[in-house]
């Protein structure tokens, strides 16, 4: 049993789990902040523009008590679709920023490191050329 908690603590203070938890959390957060978006910003006007419905209204009696509430649905999709956007957005930024940082990465490799011995050597090269164009 010993063995069993100390592995569970292991994976559970490991990186990609909390990493993961926290992605979670965010991705709950965004959740709510997408919803109330489509529901409260979105959803509004453009029912205006269908006559002035309520999407969360919309529905057809198939008979008796049994009704379809494909208006729920259809908010629930332009949800999918902000939530889809706004994670394409995301990760296009971040692609930007990873390729970016790559770059500059590469540039700095390109680029030798100033070596003392060097720079000594191209400053006795160049008295060297000096005093040979004075004299020559």
């Amino acid at each position: 049993m010993k063995q069993f908690l100390s592995e569970f603590r292991a994976f559970a203070v490991h990186g990609n789990a909390i990493d993961l938890a926290i992605g979670v959390v965010i991705g709950a957060a965004f959740n709510q902040i997408t919803t109330s978006l489509a529901n409260n910003v979105l959803t509004p006007p453009i029912g205006l523009l269908f006559g002035g419905a309520n999407f969360s209204k919309l529905e057809f009696k198939l008979g008796g008590s049994a009704v379809v509430g494909y208006g729920i649905f259809l908010q629930a999709i332009l949800n999918f679709v902000i939530i889809a956007f706004a994670l394409f957005v995301v990760v296009k930024l971040v692609n930007r920023l990873k390729a970016t940082r790559k770059e500059e990465e590469k540039q700095e490799a390109q680029q030798p490191a100033e070596n003392p011995e060097l720079k000594v050597l191209l400053e006795i090269r160049d008295a060297l050329y000096a005093q040979k164009g004075e004299r020559g």
